[in-house]
């Protein structure tokens, strides 16, 4: 699962930002080096080996779009363990920021207008979608996670897809809140197969939809029920409903 947050000041401004205004428009941010391009490095490298010290499974991180966020990387992990240790990291991520009197947020929105959102994008395989031919088993699994897109919605953030309402726009690398997509090295998609995966014909695809404040349990679970089980073990509870709507989530 891959951890976007966004760092801020004890005030809620987004660290490294200028105080009376904005920084420039995202684009040199991403993967960024230097002191006038990314923000708060030394935090994030003292996370990455806490985890490893914790003995949690960080398989890497990245400065993100948006200037002060940033994304660590956790996996590939099996099963509920996947949620574990996602967990464990984020507590470790929001101590070790507590040293440097920064705060660490997982709003998937913390700042309205042209900047970024966070997510939690969850890199999903199985067995056989990692051997020969497995491009067929990813798109067996794409086939069923889009006939039940809006009950996965309503399992991917802990507001039952309100607070991905912010963030899944159409824009900002995200596919529209109320339509199932899916593409070839797409970030602008639901789901995204990767483009080595599409050359290979086996490997894994994305699903790009989680917000950065979920609960990776719930994501887990519902991805394997709609992908791996069958019958009524496959089906889930919850179901989007639109803000406009009289209830967010119906039941």
């Amino acid at each position: 699962m891959e951890q976007e947050y966004t760092l801020l000041d004890i005030d809620g401004h987004p660290f490294g930002w200028p105080k009376n205004g904005f920084p420039g428009p995202q684009g040199p941010y991403y993967c960024g080096v230097g002191a006038n391009k990314v923000y708060g490095r030394d935090i994030v490298e003292a996370h990455y080996r806490a985890c490893m010290y914790a003995g949690i499974n960080i398989s890497g991180t990245n400065a993100e779009v948006m200037p002060g966020q940033w994304e660590f990387q956790v996996g590939p992990v099996e099963g509920v363990a996947m949620g574990d240790q996602l967990w464990m990291a984020r507590f470790l991520l929001h101590r070790v920021a507590e040293e440097f009197g920064v705060v660490a947020s997982l709003d998937p929105k913390p700042i309205k207008g042209d900047w970024n959102g966070a997510g939690c994008h969850t890199n999903f395989s199985t067995a056989a979608m990692r051997n020969p031919g497995g491009i067929n088993d990813i798109m067996t699994a794409i086939n069923k996670l889009s006939l039940v897109h809006t009950q996965h919605i309503a399992y991917y953030d802990p507001h039952g897809g309100k607070d991905n309402e912010r963030r899944l726009t159409g824009l900002h690398e995200t596919a529209k809140i109320d339509q199932f997509s899916y593409g070839v090295a797409s970030r602008a998609s639901s789901i995204r197969i990767p483009r080595q995966t599409d050359d290979d014909g086996y490997g894994y695809f994305e699903d790009r939809r989680p917000s950065s404040n979920c609960d990776p349990y719930n994501v887990i679970g519902a991805l394997v029920r709609t992908v791996c089980l069958d019958g009524d073990d496959r089906k889930l509870s919850l179901i989007y409903v639109p803000t406009t709507a009289a209830n967010q989530v119906r039941r």
